[in-house]
């Protein structure tokens, strides 16, 4: 079986954590080619979630966000750099 892709494997946990209603992770590792953070291979630096959850209700911004990256550290602790949250 083919290994999942770092934004195939934050979307089964984003899935998995925040039971998401709109759920899209996107790989923009390319765009920031030679940029702080890159490694080289355009893939697994820098990405995009755009999220919609119930658990974000009558949450502030800051706090929805903050779910996502608690849901996502073990992510941003192998090396991802940047995370871009769109909640929806």
């Amino acid at each position: 079986m083919p290994r999942l892709s770092i934004a195939q494997q934050m979307h089964q946990v984003l899935t998995q954590r925040l039971a998401p209603t709109a759920l899209e992770v996107l790989d923009e590792s390319a765009a920031h080619a030679g940029h702080s953070g890159a490694n080289g291979t355009g893939f697994g630096t820098h990405f995009r979630v755009r999220i919609s959850s119930p658990l974000f209700t009558g949450k502030p911004r800051v706090a929805q966000h903050r779910l996502v990256y608690d849901a996502l550290q073990e992510f941003i602790d192998q090396g991802v750099h940047a995370l871009a949250i769109e909640v929806l």
